[in-house]
């Protein structure tokens, strides 16, 4: 499913792994405080250094770690904990489905790979499609991967000598890098008044205390792009 502007066919493979490790780079940097402040959640949870390692090497899901240890922390039953991250990941099935016409046909090795290392930031940086369209995603995938553990390390580290980091407001990198996702797909007015309703309404909500804010105006925010979507449709 090649539809997208190839751009180098003349391309070689090791070019299209190191071309998705410096396309997905900016987003590497962004996440450095939030994987900083993922490790040091993990040594406030109670985790040993090397479980608060292994957790961001193996769960590798940048949001619904902090949702975890922040439920942890508070005593949360451990099927809520199971039902929230369920609910926060589900994205990544939609992702699955725009990747699966390109890696249905690949190799069990690869299929298993770039699942474990779908995130929201390989999404972002997948939708121009490259030559050897796999290995750029790979390599993509896999420099995410590899920065997120770093920085987990870094908060791990930290944790001793900086005590309380969470207090620094370092989950404003959470913010800053799903508006940095967010806005390249911005491309008409639908999905623009989509983005500015989930905004509004998720500080709305939590302003009245909604746990599930995000979620919920998320829901809302796309049935109201989708409703002017059709209103516009009705009117031309």
């Amino acid at each position: 499913m090649l539809t997208e502007t190839i751009d180098d066919t003349s391309m070689s493979v090791p070019r299209a792994f190191l071309n998705g490790a410096v396309k997905i780079l900016p987003l590497c940097f962004a996440v450095l405080p939030w994987g900083i402040l993922a490790g040091s959640m993990a040594i406030q949870a109670g985790l040993t250094t090397m479980q608060a390692i292994a957790m961001s090497a193996l769960v590798f899901a940048g949001a619904a770690q902090l949702m975890t240890l922040g439920l942890v922390m508070a005593g949360t039953p451990a099927l809520t904990i199971i039902i929230s991250v369920f609910l926060i990941t589900t994205q990544h099935y939609l992702y699955a489905l725009y990747l699966r016409e390109d890696i249905s046909k690949q190799p069990l090795k690869h299929r298993l790979m770039l699942g474990f290392l779908l995130t929201d930031e390989l999404f972002a940086v997948s939708i121009k499609k490259q030559q050897h369209y796999i290995y750029y995603l790979l390599g993509a995938g896999s420099c995410f991967y590899l920065c997120w553990v770093l920085f987990s390390v870094c908060g791990v580290l930290l944790a001793s000598s900086v005590p309380n980091l969470d207090q620094y407001h370092l989950d404003f990198s959470i913010v800053a890098t799903f508006i940095a996702i967010v806005i390249p797909f911005i491309k008409n007015l639908n999905t623009l008044v989509g983005v500015l309703v989930s905004v509004a309404l998720t500080v709305v909500f939590l302003s009245l205390g909604f746990k599930s804010a995000a979620i919920m105006a998320g829901v809302i925010g796309m049935f109201a792009a989708t409703c002017l979507q059709n209103l516009r449709e009705r009117t031309a």
